[in-house]
This record gives structure tokens, sequence and C-alpha cells, in this order.
């Protein structure tokens, strides 16, 4: 299980299920919060250490990244504290609004409580019910090295209906990074003063620390021409949906709802001068879904039934392509010089 996969260019790419979202757990001051507000189950949540285990390398380009350092961070950020205080949270850890995003909670000493950042699960998946059979490469003896291709295939599928996220599924993969990115949540950014979702563009922000492309490669190599193509054209997609539900949602004409239609005009936009040259039917459906609805306040069923399309066709389009054909979008693909933070 590499972390962050998303970012690899090897072609064995992540599938994302859904995060797991079962019972619901006491929280503190908040009340109860839901495994699915927390985005996955504290109870199969096993820490980035069970995957450290065998991904050492990863694990170690992890720690100090902003995903790892943001959990001693951010509780201790003025910014974040006066958000917080907008919210009436008394404490960052002890709130869904922060937890969903900037936490992985899990159940130490039989009590849901935040135990790290962003973590390997976060994007792969809670691992209570893959990680054994992920970690075995075919019995006692048997390594990475000299596992059979037959129980390779074998432990993938196994691993995978067991919900591991693997980067098979490019769709589903940067799903959960817009899912956080984007910041679905009205009252935090018009009460909270948060933003409106950060200036995330998939490529950009997948090559710069967040890399973690060292269990293929021990350099932690950038991903490939056609890979960054897909990135690019799949990440508009995703960010049109996003943007789309995000208006669906906004009940004021207030920052958020602002913020939400110019992020949805702009990825249309992009994808609009990406369908200058590439003709897919698939990029086609994604524009006249979007063009179909009005991006105004108490349009929330046009709007969401816009992005379901919009995400159905950006899925098939992630399934059916490889990038290799996209050469004539090079120039609207973010260069190093716009990469994020620095790889480690």
């Amino acid at each position: 299980m590499n972390l962050f996969h998303i970012f690899v260019r090897q072609r064995s790419l992540l599938v994302l299920p859904a995060f797991v979202a079962v019972s619901l757990f006491l929280f503190s001051v908040s009340g109860a919060v839901s495994a699915q507000e927390l985005k996955l189950d504290p109870k199969k949540v096993t820490g980035p250490d069970a995957c450290g285990e065998c991904h050492k390398n990863t694990i170690t380009a992890w720690k100090s990244s902003k995903h790892s350092t943001t959990f001693k961070k951010l509780p201790r950020s003025k910014d974040a504290k006066k958000i917080a205080k907008a919210m009436g949270l008394r404490r960052i850890k002890a709130a869904s609004d922060c937890l969903s995003c900037h936490f992985t909670s899990g159940i130490p000493k039989k009590k849901v409580k935040p135990i790290a950042g962003i973590t390997c699960e976060s994007c792969h998946g809670a691992g209570a019910d893959y990680i054994k059979t992920h970690s075995d490469y075919g019995g006692k003896g048997v390594t990475k090295e000299n596992e059979t291709p037959e129980h390779k295939k074998e432990r993938y599928a196994k691993s995978v209906a067991a919900g591991l996220i693997r980067p098979s599924k490019l769709y589903e993969v940067a799903n959960n990074c817009y899912g956080c990115h984007t910041v679905p949540n009205e009252k935090l950014v018009n009460v909270g003063g948060h933003a409106a979702g950060s200036a995330f563009e998939l490529v950009s922000w997948s090559q710069g620390e967040v890399r973690h492309n060292v269990w293929y490669s021990k350099s932690n190599d950038e991903a490939s021409a056609a890979r960054k193509r897909m990135m690019y054209i799949v990440g508009k997609s995703l960010d049109l949906e996003h943007a789309l539900r995000g208006v669906g949602k906004a009940t004021a004409k207030a920052a958020y709802a602002d913020s939400m239609e110019k992020r949805a005009n702009g990825a249309r936009s992009a994808l609009e001068k990406v369908a200058e040259s590439v003709k897919a039917p698939e990029l086609a459906a994604i524009i006249a879904a979007a063009k179909g609805a009005k991006l105004k306040l108490n349009n929330a069923a046009e709007l969401n039934a816009a992005a379901g399309k919009v995400g159905e066709a950006a899925r098939k389009f992630a399934d059916n392509y490889d990038g290799g054909d996209f050469g004539s979008i090079d120039s609207l693909i973010p260069g190093s010089d716009k990469f994020k933070g620095k790889v480690k």
C-alpha cells in the first residue's frame, strides 16, 4: 500500500471505493460524530505505523510532509484558532468540521480520537480489513521480489474487495483530494472565515512534496507526461463536479456561493480549452452537463444532477484513456516551477 499513489506514474493505479462509513461514535465537545463525517471508520483505522512496516521510505517522506505535520501545527495556528472560535469550538481536535479533512481518527485505548494528520489510510482506505492480505506475498519466506504473478493478481483483487484503495482508478483517487480541498461546508466559510477551498490543481499539488513515488522509484520520480495529462483533465473535471455540488449547497449569496460559482466557471472554461484538441465523448458530456445547469441559489436538484453526470463521465474518461495521445494540451499543464512543496 503505497502512500498517496495518486501521484504515481505506475500504471497499476488505485481503486478508491467510497470511504467506509458505518456506525456512530461519541466525540467530546462536538457530540455525536459519525464515521461518514470522519470519512474513515475509526474502528478500521490501523494507523500509519502499520503501513510503514513495509513502506518505510514512503513513511519517511510522509512524516516531513504537511499532510503529517498538520497534526501538531494546525491546533497551534492562530488562523485555525480564530476559525474555531467563530464556529463555537473549544478544541480543533474535538470538532468534526476539522476532523474530517485535517486528521485521521482511530480508537487507541478504546476511545475515538485523532491519531495523526492526513495519513496513508486517508487515501488508501482504512486498513483493518485488508492489511494482512495486502502484505502476504504467498506464505512464509515469500517476498515481494519472488511473489508469483498469479498470487499478486489474487492478492490485489482480494485486498481491493476488502477496501484497499489502489492507484488504478485515477478519478476515485483524486476525488478524495477535491473532497477536502474544495471545503464543502458553507457555514465553515461564511461564519468561520475558513477559505472557500484552496487553489488546488491536481498536477501541481501532486508533483511536489506529496508525490511519494518511492515504492516504484527510489528517486521518487515525477509522473510521466501522459499521466500528467490525465491528472490535469480528470482534476479539472472533479473541480467542476465538486464546485457544482458546492453551489447546490449554498443558501446565501456570500463568500461560499461566490467561490463555488467562480470555481465551477473556471473549471468548465479549462475543460473547454482542453476539448478544442481532445475529442472525447466523455469530455463533451462533462461540458454539456455543466452548461445545462444554472449556477444559482436554491437549485440543488439540478446542480447535483449535473454534478452526477460530470462525475460519471469523468470516471469513464479516466478508465478509457491513458493520456498518450493528448500531447496537444501539454502547454496547459503546470510545469515544475508550479509544483507545490519540495519532493522528499
